[in-house]
């Protein structure tokens, strides 16, 4: 028989990274109002230096700033995504 206590399932690093263990709040990527550029990039399958650009451009309505920190609307980002022919 196999033991798979400690085998690791393949979503178990999108869990791990939203995994607030000081606090033990988990909140799942589809649920956040922002997103990181990498959690940008792994929910919507677009890459982080495309990302970066499209948030560059002026009028950008889903990129968010916290300071120096880019944030992306996950929300705003769907509408975009669903409206783009292509980026």
């Amino acid at each position: 028989m196999t033991n798979f206590t400690n085998a690791k399932s393949p979503n178990i690093n999108l869990i791990e990274e939203h995994y607030d263990i000081k606090n033990d709040i988990f909140v799942p990527i589809w649920h956040k109002a922002l997103l990181t550029l990498e959690e940008a990039a792994k929910y919507s399958g677009i890459g982080i230096n495309k990302l970066r650009d499209v948030s560059n451009e002026p009028g950008c309505e889903f990129v968010f700033f916290v300071g120096g920190k880019r944030l992306i609307k996950r929300k705003e980002l769907d509408e975009y995504i669903s409206k783009a022919h292509s980026i």
